[in-house]
């Protein structure tokens, strides 16, 4: 479904020119010459985003923005203002508009301005979604489960979530770290506030500083126009910076200190801003070796490792597999359940297999299943490695000589051959490699470079 726009103005020009620029980046539009036109069309359905003038005849922009925060909460507002209206425009924000267009304005800057209040009106309707399910049964926040450990985790978040402290989050990938960062911001006096995630192994390393700072106009090529980075974004909300294992060491010691300061700079610009984000991490390393070998600053650790929540995974939890089926049944087939959505057959061969690729592993086994038979999971439509109860493991004995062994010496070993087997099976292809192994392109070339295999080539 397509996303849907209402531009409110009473210049027919200004709305033909808005509905041809974001009609191009792919959105649904709908045009009101006036607040009461405006109003009559959010009656007959939901919009994502309204683009409001705020001088009017009749109702104003200001009044108009009041009525659509009363009856849509969620739904985001952009004013558009010329320059002498800044302190309406100023006016409106605090009754809730993402934020105001300035005339004369710039084709990119309003597109930008667009996307950023698309995003920010998402994350507020997931917030509403994870509110909503928070007191069904075997389920907090979203997160499905009724095992001990997983109940520990639920109290610890609940004492938690409250403060402000900062908050990492350890487990291995599929494990649902992120769902537990959603689960701490929509406990906490946060939860009206946004809440952005961003996986830090997935920006481009010239990037970073400004996906998480911002950038002036003008400071590098593309800089296009001014643009907010996610400290701005998430303001008074939550920032979870996952695999924040794999930020580079420059970008860490630019991290510690907004985190001691509580203010940065965009980049390219001298303006000194301040920010109140509530900073939660994730990492499916072990954030204490990377210290001891240098790749992670030890003063950044201790600032963001205040408390510790350390999930287990799947196959230390395997009581909740049979709710999990339950959920991601619901989830994937296209009819409700009809009795049982499991044979006792496929149910036992999920609760024997070791889960590598943990809660996401399971969720993909369901969905495939039901491609294969929609009205019921069975041993049949399983995979090869779950019915046989295999593991990718390279051995199913572990024997130790009576001399001892040097461990640390036998897993380097073992690590460079599945890194040398893995170059092999992809020819040489470093991402392909990387994505085999399951880990990042830049852990991955880090490991090639600790054993002496990186040749530098993609």
């Amino acid at each position: 479904m397509k996303t849907r726009i209402l531009i409110v103005d009473d210049e027919l020009s200004m709305r033909e020119f808005l509905t041809i620029l974001l009609e191009r980046e792919g959105y649904e539009m709908a045009s009101a010459a006036s607040a009461a036109d405006a109003l009559a069309h959010l009656e007959k359905g939901l919009f994502d985003l309204v683009i409001s003038d705020v001088q009017m005849p009749g109702l104003n922009g200001i009044e108009l923005l009041g009525r659509i925060k009363s009856s849509s909460p969620d739904t985001a507002v952009l004013m558009i203002t010329a320059f002498s209206e800044a302190e309406q425009a100023v006016e409106a924000m605090k009754l809730g508009a993402y934020d105001y267009i300035a005339k004369p304005f710039k084709i990119e800057e309003v597109k930008q301005l667009v996307k950023n209040a698309l995003e920010k009106s998402e994350l507020k309707r997931e917030n509403s979604v994870l509110r909503l399910h928070a007191h069904e049964r075997d389920s907090f926040c979203g997160i499905i489960a009724a095992s001990p450990r997983m109940k520990e985790i639920f109290a610890l978040i609940r004492k938690v979530a409250p403060g402000n402290s900062s908050v990492m989050i350890q487990g291995e990938s599929g494990t649902g770290k992120e769902l537990v960062a959603r689960a701490i911001h929509g406990s906490s006096p946060r939860s009206a506030k946004s809440f952005i995630a961003v996986n830090c192994g997935a920006i481009p390393e010239t990037l970073i500083e400004s996906e998480l700072f911002g950038h002036k106009k003008g400071s590098f090529t593309g800089a296009v126009a001014d643009r907010p980075g996610l400290f701005e974004q998430a303001e008074g909300g939550t920032l979870f910076l996952d695999e924040i294992g794999e930020l580079p060491l420059l970008m860490q010691t630019k991290l510690l200190r907004v985190l001691q300061e509580r203010e940065f700079r965009r980049v390219g610009d001298s303006v000194v801003r301040k920010t109140d984000v509530r900073i939660l991490t994730a990492s499916n390393r072990d954030l204490d070796v990377q210290v001891k070998e240098g790749g992670f600053r030890e003063d950044l650790f201790y600032r963001i490792n205040v408390m510790q929540i350390l999930l287990p995974p799947l196959r230390e939890r395997i009581e909740d597999i049979p709710l999990l089926v339950d959920s991601f049944f619901r989830k994937f087939s296209a009819a409700a359940p009809r009795g049982e959505v499991i044979t006792p057959a496929a149910l036992k061969a999920l609760m024997n297999y070791p889960f590598p690729g943990n809660i996401r592993e399971l969720e993909n086994i369901v969905e495939r299943s039901l491609i294969l038979d929609t009205s019921i999971i069975s041993e049949v439509n399983l995979p090869k490695q779950v019915v046989s109860g295999g593991s990718p493991c390279l051995c199913t004995e572990v024997a130790i000589p009576g001399e001892g062994i040097a461990l640390e010496l036998l897993l380097e070993n073992l690590e460079k051959q599945y890194l040398l087997k893995a170059l092999e099976r992809t020819n040489g292809a470093k991402k392909k490699a990387a994505e085999l192994l399951g880990m990042s392109f830049r852990s991955f070339r880090y490991r090639l470079a600790k054993f002496g295999l990186d040749t530098g080539e993609e």
